[in-house]
């Protein structure tokens, strides 16, 4: 929440008053939040007027201000108090298109140069509050990476909790509109300011990293995804140094040195650089776990180690690939002067907290759903198949239990799309996963099917279906108490309410 007069930023922003004087622009103070959905309005705040899929903002600026909002930020006058700001300004490219933020297909939609203009302004607001933050002592962090950014930034957020007011966003806020919009939800009571970067092409990160310049940054990892977008994991890994790039000196960069190519990016940065790592041996991690073990949900348990002593970690989040964003979170809270034991107790008490990412749930009959449906690309595909193996296959008393693997299509993959479904059909035969369950009829998730098979899926265990009706459709007809089913895809994919509505149907014990 900002406190700015009308006045104040227009002037930040460069725009024009319409529908208020400027005696009164200069006397009405936006105390409220920023919001571009008008139903979120608060009294005293400040509406975006945006295009968007299924409709403009600039239509509901008038519900906006009788909901409280005291301007309206928009690209042409819409009858109530507002700030004006040109449209012929340069239109960047979306980052993700497919769902990465509530409002990513506003750049998408955006026809007249409307939407970039609004988003160009916020961006503006958005910089001078950051800076007058961070002169009254606020600490940015800054995180990004391949797969499990939103993860860590819940891991992250619970973390540094315990030594300030933290700031995250909800859900995978991380582009050009929820990346500033998470940033003027600071307050001068804020601590730290946790934020995700995503990237689509080159420059994106850094010109988030410009909006927010962050003392500390977090890198995961390099994968695939976007890889049809990018053309080649160097170019993904170029893209996610630009956030280390822009970290001062004075700062702190935190690699994942068991992905050589964030481990790479120590050369690339100005900053004083933080190891973590599962190997430390090889790659002379400053944080570092010891021998993992999964309990009978996938949950870790290992050593944190450091150069100033070690505690045991027992995580409440699912998947062997949480540890290394438990390492990264853990590391930003120790330089932030967290102790072992605080770091130890919050991630203990860090569950999931973001919707449809490695969410498990047992239902009455014993069932376990896990719902990882909001994203997936082959790193996070491959992660989200070890967890259901070692769920299905894992510590007694549960023994061993059937498993099912839902899966849709991973979006973004351009000319590997083919090969990459193929990969995700072999691994889950070699998983042993009982059933395979395709969704989808395009050529990526034939390739999936087709893999399964070639790996030796035969009959029934490797099943293609239209789509998520026709896969909840087999699920209710063969599902017994106690299996096991990881629901997983892109987010366009729509599997999210399938995975919930397996949970609701059965009862969640």
């Amino acid at each position: 929440m900002i406190d700015l007069t009308v006045a104040q930023i227009a002037d930040i922003v460069g725009g024009r008053l319409s529908g208020i004087s400027d005696e009164a622009a200069a006397a009405i103070r936006v105390t409220g939040t920023v919001e571009f959905d008008s139903r979120a309005v608060t009294p005293g705040g400040l509406f975006l007027a945006l295009p968007g899929a299924r409709s403009d903002g600039h239509d509901f600026a008038a519900a906006a201000v009788g909901a409280g909002a005291v301007a309206v930020l928009a690209a042409r006058p819409v009858g109530v108090p507002a700030i004006i700001v040109e449209r012929n300004v340069e239109r960047p490219t979306p980052h993700d298109p497919a769902a990465h933020d509530p409002a990513a297909s506003v750049l998408e939609h955006d026809t007249d140069g409307s939407g970039a203009a609004v988003l160009t302004a916020l961006a503006r607001l958005a910089a001078t509050v950051a800076a007058e933050l961070v002169d009254g002592g606020l600490t940015i962090v800054g995180i990004t990476g391949s797969s499990g950014k939103t993860s860590t930034k819940d891991l992250l957020a619970a973390v540094l909790a315990p030594l300030g007011e933290v700031v995250a966003p909800p859900g995978s806020f991380n582009n050009e509109l929820g990346h500033p919009w998470t940033v003027l939800r600071a307050t001068p009571s804020t601590d730290y300011l946790v934020l995700e970067m995503s990237a689509r092409h080159p420059g994106n990160i850094a010109a988030l990293a410009s909006i927010a310049p962050p003392s500390i940054a977090v890198v995961l990892n390099v994968g695939t995804a976007h890889l049809g977008e990018f053309g080649s994991r160097e170019a993904i890994a170029a893209t996610k140094a630009e956030l280390p790039q822009a970290v001062p000196s004075s700062g702190v960069v935190v690699l994942n040195v068991d992905d050589a190519a964030v481990a790479a990016m120590a050369e690339k940065t100005q900053a004083r650089v933080v190891r973590v790592g599962r190997f430390p041996e090889a790659q002379q991690a400053d944080v570092w776990a010891g021998p993992v073990t999964l309990d009978a949900l996938a949950r870790p348990r290992f050593t944190l180690h450091t150069a100033d002593g070690q505690t045991d970690v027992a995580l409440a989040v699912h998947g062997d690939h949480q540890v290394s964003n438990a390492l990264c979170a853990a590391a930003v809270a120790l330089e932030c002067g967290a102790s072992l034991k605080q770091v130890a107790a919050a991630l203990a008490a860090a569950g999931p907290v973001s919707r449809h990412r490695m969410q498990v749930a047992t239902r009455d009959d014993g069932v376990t759903v896990i719902n990882d449906a909001y994203n997936a690309n082959p790193d996070s595909m491959r992660a989200g198949l070890k967890a259901l193996a070692a769920i299905a296959h894992g510590a007694p008393p549960a023994g061993k239990r059937r498993s099912w693997a839902v899966l849709g299509e991973m979006a973004e993959l351009g000319d590997d799309a083919i090969s990459e479904h193929d990969r995700v059909g072999r691994l889950a035969v070699r998983l042993d996963v009982s059933r395979l369950i395709v969704v989808g009829t395009g050529r990526s998730m034939s390739a999936m099917h087709h893999g399964a098979v070639m790996e030796g899926s035969w009959g029934s265990e490797a099943t293609m279906v239209a789509d998520a009706d026709a896969a909840l459709a087999v699920l209710r007809a063969e599902l017994r108490a106690g299996d096991v089913v990881l629901v997983k895809a892109s987010n366009a994919a729509g599997l999210g309410t399938l995975a919930e509505t397996l949970v609701d149907e059965g009862g969640q014990g």
